[in-house]
Parts: C-alpha cells; structure tokens; sequence
C-alpha cells in the first residue's frame, strides 16, 4: 500500500489507461517512483520504517511468503490424504456400489438435459444461434446463486471423500497408525517453516556478515554430523533384531529360552554400568578421538559376535557391547565440546549443532529400521548386525579422517584425570549434581519405556481391533521417531527465538509434560478393564516428543555445567543409577508388570522434574542478582 500511494503521488497511470498515456512521460514519472522508493529504503524513511520494535516491510513480505507456504503446505496435504488413502477404499464393495450409482445418475443427467437442449425433442421450439447454445450450456439455470450451489456441493463432497476415506484407514490397526504418521510428519513440516520473528528492528539491521555462521563453525558441524549419524545408524540397525537374533540360537539341541535372552540383554547394561566409569577415564586421558574408535572397534566385535553359537562368545559380544555404548554416549560429544573451545563462536552454536544431531538421529533411525528390515530378510536375523559393521566401519574411516585429537585440561599436567577426582567434583558443584540427576532418572525412565511399550500397545490394539488384530510395530517405531524429529524441531526452535527462553527453563516445561505423559501412560496401563488405545497413543507419542527435546537439551547443559577435564567420566558415572534402575526393574517385571514398569517410570521422571526445577530456579535466581 506505501508503494502504491508513492506510485499515486507520482501519477504513474494504472494498466486501463497505458494507450492514452505518453510513453515519456510514463517512463519519467516510473524513474521518479522508483528512485524515491529505493530512497525510502536506503534512507531508512519513516514512510518504510516502522515504530520500534514492530517488524520492517522486509520482513512483513518474508512472513507473507512463508505463510503462503504454509497454506500451499495445507492443500498439499489434503489432496495427499485425499489420493493416497483412495486404495483403502477401493477394496470395499460398498463404496464401489456407491461409486457406480453416482456414474449412473451422473448419465442419466447428461442424457435428459441433451434432449431437453435438443431441437428436435420439441417441435414447437425455434432455432437458438450458436452463441447463445453455448452460453445456455455453459451457465446454468438460476444465474450465480446456482454456481454457488454447484461449488457448495463440490466442496461438500470433497470433504465427505476425506472424511469416508480417514474413517476407512482408522478400522485396522495398520490404517490408523499410517494416519498417525502422516499427521505427526505434517506437524513437523508446519513447526519446520514457522518463521522466527525479531525482537526488534535493530537485530535486522545488523550487517550480514555478522549474521553469517563463520566457516570454522560449519566445518566443525560437518565434520561431527557426518560420524555421528554413521555410528548412530550402526546402532539403530541392531536394536530392532536383538530378541530375535538370540532367539535364533540353538544350544543343547534345544532353542535360546526368554530367561536366557533376558540374561544376554542384562549383561550389556551391567557391563556398561561396571565398566563405564573406567572407559570415561581411558577416553578422558587418551583422547575423545581414541574414544570414538574404540567404541566403533568394540561394537563391530559385538556384532560380529551373534554369527556364533557359542554361549561364551555371545556373553564376551554382550560385554563389549554394552562398554561400546558407554563410549557412544560420551566420547562423540566430549569430542565436540572440547573442540568448540578451539574455533573462534563455536561455543555459541553447541545448542544448534546438537538439535541438528538429534533431529537428524530420528530420520536415520527411520532409514536404519527399512535397512535392518531389507538385511533380515536377505541375510537372516544376523543380517542387521552384519550391515551394522560396514556403517561401523565407515564411521571409524571418517573419524580418522576428520577428527583432531583433543585431551582432556588436566587441573594437573603430570596427572590423568581420575574417578576419584571426577566424584570431588561432582560433590563441589550442585548443579552438576542436579544435571547428573536429571540425565540418571529421565535415561532409566526412557529405557524402561522401550521395554514396556510393545505389550502395553499390543494390549490396547488387541481391545480395540480385536484379539486376532497384529500390531504394526515398524509403524508405531516410525510414528516414535516422528515424534522425537519433532522435539527436537521444537528445541530448535526454542534455541533461535528472539525471547531466548534459557536451557534450564524449556528443559523443565519438558520434564513436566513428560512426567503426565507416563502417568497417563500408566493410569491407562495399570486398569483391569480393556486399555483404551487413543489416550495411550497419545501419551506416548507426548513422551517420545520429550525425548526428541531431551538430548539436544541434555547435551547443552553437559557443556555449560560439566567440566572438560572430567567430562567423560563425570558422564559415566551418572550412568551407574541409570543402569542399576533399568535392571531392577527388568528383574521384577513379574511382580510389576506393564503398569507397574511404568509407574516406576513416572517416578523417576517426577524425581527429574524436582532436579531440573530446582537448577532454573538456581540460576534464574543468579541472573537476576
């Protein structure tokens, strides 16, 4: 509207009015119309320039583009329901029928208005020109208040089509989640291209090469994304096939039992909870990069080792397995942080880098479930672990490449790091304490879940579909990483708005929300009647969206509290809780149950929520002296 007025006071011409109009003078007045426009916005003019704090006409034109996406985005997805669910249907009789029916009507409507349009049908009618032919066939009787009728009517039945289609998806339990999919996907698309507003005009008017990312950072971001994704994938691959790769085994003549199997999973978490404090302390002393190719090391000899049937070596696999997943936790991201300290606002984007990581892991946990699915039945059940060595490898190929070594700063330089100094310091400090505490509790409560939530689904798909309905469990997984893609969207997007919402209080709101999500969970799970599947669905993909928030947020706050020197051990430590929980529970699930598993899972998340509100409440309190 301001370039139009400017045009207006130019008495530049509308487009009705160009052949009556002197080209000079359009030209002239056109040179005038622009030059006091690009005057305006050189000069920063109050005819441009809004009040302060309100946004520019620069970023009000950005807005309107992308929320024209967005509504681009809307219509895409209809019309994608509207098409992809159209093979639910066909299938059914009833709407074939009903789709003949309306052919056959749709017919005998063209064929009665031909005759009636027909001279010949009535003698007593005269010729009509040509032109009025096609005017009385192109609008129909009744004028505009009858085209209105006809798009009412198309409209309506566009959406009685979406409607009959979703109701087709939601009567099997593989429909229904599919849906749950999409609806999840699209969300995340619409979080994606919301636009983050300005707080106020001067942070546009910075100079954009202040507001460019440096190259260091990039670099650095490249070259840990790229490992981290690889050794992630080689992890993801092995998760869905474990019970069945050792239910595979045949010892005795006779198949591997449950108690056994359950035997073999306990192992690996006893040994990362032993032995990980040790391995923090090695990869403190030696090198995060040394950390990183050990784990790809141990973890391939872990896999490697389910192609035997010998008990003993599938135990020693299972040791150094669960040693590999203390160092997968730790050694990639102590790397990162150490190596943010050396290039020039890196430290700036560790909240970035890590959202960008998380939200990464979820897609190539979605791509490694159809790798894994593809490897098992070509290969067998050990086909996954097979394939997980190749990505095992390439991630140690890249980190030879890539990475630098960085060692932990000692307090000491004629001394390594110990455990003994790393508990000191997690007793000096209490927000290290309540970090340690929040990692502990929401870690346990997080594997207690992915124990429990197959039966507690199946359960509830069972009561609702019946008790011969299968349970689509890739697709409840996939509808999982979903939601934690958009967690970890959220977190992004919390980290890079203008209010700058601290660490400490987004990671609280989460802790909250994931603590009624379990207890709804619960609720749900612990009643003796029938678990109705929409609010537990609904609770779970609730958590899982915290745990997309959770790790970019975890990791953030490991770098702003826990030292460098004692990084990796200080994070293993915290894992000991973690594990001794995790098993506990497993070894009473007979007397908790489902409902049972998850209330001690309720609890853990309450006791995190207290710590991480005790440490916003800290450090609100310290940034306000």
């Amino acid at each position: 509207l301001e370039v139009s007025n400017i045009k207006r006071q130019a008495n530049v011409p509308s487009t009705k009015g160009l052949t009556q109009f002197k080209k000079k003078d359009f030209v002239a007045n056109w040179s005038l119309c622009h030059s006091r426009v690009k005057l305006c916005r050189e000069d920063k003019s109050p005819i441009l320039k809004q009040e302060e704090g309100r946004p520019t006409a620069k970023m009000r034109c950005c807005d309107q583009n992308k929320s024209a996406i967005s509504r681009c985005l809307c219509l895409w997805f209809l019309l994608t329901l509207l098409f992809t669910t159209e093979a639910f249907c066909c299938t059914a009789p009833s709407s074939c029928n009903h789709r003949q029916q309306q052919a056959l009507k749709q017919q005998h409507y063209l064929q009665g208005r031909k005759q009636r349009l027909s001279p010949s049908s009535n003698p007593n009618s005269k010729m009509v020109p040509k032109k009025s032919t096609i005017m009385s066939l192109a609008i129909p009787r009744g004028g505009g208040s009858a085209v209105a009728a006809e798009v009412g009517k198309g409209l309506g039945g566009v959406l009685s089509t979406i409607t009959s289609r979703v109701s087709d998806m939601t009567k099997h339990p593989s429909g229904s989640f599919n849906l749950a999919l999409i609806g999840l996907a699209f969300t995340t698309i619409v979080f994606r291209l919301i636009p983050t507003a300005s707080s106020s005009d001067q942070n546009q008017d910075k100079d954009d090469e202040a507001s460019l990312k440096p190259p260091s950072v990039k670099s650095l971001q490249i070259r840990f994304l790229s490992v981290f994704w690889l050794l992630r994938c080689a992890d993801w691959l092995q998760g869905p096939y474990f019970y069945e790769v050792y239910a595979s085994k045949i010892f005795g003549g006779e198949p591997a039992s449950l108690s056994l199997i359950s035997k073999l999973f306990l192992t690996g978490f006893a040994s990362t909870a032993l032995f990980g404090p040790l391995i923090g302390r090695l990869t403190d002393s030696r090198g995060r990069k040394f950390g990183t190719l050990l784990f790809a090391m141990l973890y391939s000899l872990g896999a490697a080792s389910t192609k035997s049937n010998l008990l003993i070596l599938l135990l020693a696999g299972r040791v150094m397995s669960g040693i590999g997943t203390s160092l997968l936790f730790s050694a990639p991201e102590s790397w990162l942080v150490g190596e943010s300290m050396k290039v020039n606002k890196a430290s700036d984007y560790l909240g970035e880098t890590f959202g960008l990581a998380y939200a990464g892991d979820s897609i190539v946990a979605i791509i490694a479930g159809q790798f894994a699915s593809l490897a098992a039945s070509s290969r067998g059940p050990t086909g996954p672990f097979e394939l997980s060595v190749l990505f095992l490898v390439l991630g140690g190929i890249l980190t030879s490449i890539l990475w630098k070594e960085n060692v932990a700063e000692s307090s000491s330089p004629e001394t390594n790091p110990t455990i003994r100094e790393a508990v000191d310091v997690i007793r000096g400090d209490v927000k290290i304490a309540l970090v340690g505490g929040v990692q502990s509790l929401f870690e346990a409560a997080m594997y207690i879940f992915v124990l429990q939530w197959p039966p507690a689904i199946s359960r509830a798909v069972s009561a609702m579909f019946g008790e011969g309905a299968k349970t689509p469990y890739g697709t409840v997984f996939s509808c999982f990483m979903a939601s934690c893609l958009l967690g970890s969207t959220l977190f992004g997007k919390l980290a890079s708005s203008p209010s700058k919402i601290s660490t400490e209080g987004s990671t609280s709101l989460m802790m909250m929300v994931a603590t009624i999500s379990m207890g709804i969970a619960s609720f749900f799970s612990t009643r003796t009647q029938a678990t109705p599947l929409l609010p537990l669905v609904a609770a779970f993909f609730a958590f899982e969206t915290c745990v997309g928030m959770y790790f970019p947020s975890i990791g953030t706050l490991r770098s702003k509290y826990v030292p460098d020197s004692h990084r990796s051990v200080i994070m293993n430590l915290f894992g000991i809780p973690l594990n001794v929980l995790v098993v506990s529970v497993f070894l009473s699930i007979q007397k908790l149950g489902v409902g049972g598993a998850l209330s001690v899972s309720t609890g853990a998340l309450g006791l995190g929520m207290i710590c991480m509100c005790n440490l916003w409440k800290m450090t609100a309190k310290e940034e306000n002296e």
